[in-house]
């Protein structure tokens, strides 16, 4: 299993929902649980801090097809691997491209609603607007 797969498990485990149906876990369930919560939640920053180590080692080495045209038939297998239940890093990898350029055209054609990637250094809107009033 790759390193992106099990933070896509651990992190649908730590919010509580069972990442092979997508259906919220009984609150009775250890999973529900302060302590499993909190260790999963150690467990997905481990993994992130993996992510962004390996990150920064390819940093400036953008895959083959970062900013080419989608051909038709590229789009259809990247739209059949998502409803198969594909994530975004696996479909990156899939089709030698970014993960923002995944998830800009799962949003294209209506898969994704605007979620977008969090970008290092950019704030969130409530953050935005806050420093724009002169609010914390």
């Amino acid at each position: 299993m790759d390193d992106n797969k099990a933070l896509a498990i651990v992190s649908a485990l730590a919010n509580g929902v069972n990442p092979q149906t997508g259906e919220m876990f009984e609150i009775d369930s250890p999973y529900q649980s302060v302590d499993v919560i909190r260790a999963l939640y150690v467990a997905v920053r481990a993994l992130e801090m993996t992510a962004r180590t390996r990150a920064r080692a390819n940093r400036g080495r953008m895959p083959a097809n970062a900013g080419k045209p989608w051909s038709e038939q590229e789009d259809r297998e990247l739209l059949e691997k998502f409803d198969a239940g594909r994530s975004v890093p696996e479909l990156a990898q899939a089709h030698d491209r970014t993960m923002a350029g995944i998830q800009a055209r799962l949003e294209r054609h209506g898969r994704l609603q605007g979620q977008g990637l969090q970008w290092r250094g950019r704030a969130s809107q409530p953050e935005a607007e806050a420093d724009r009033s002169g609010g914390a």
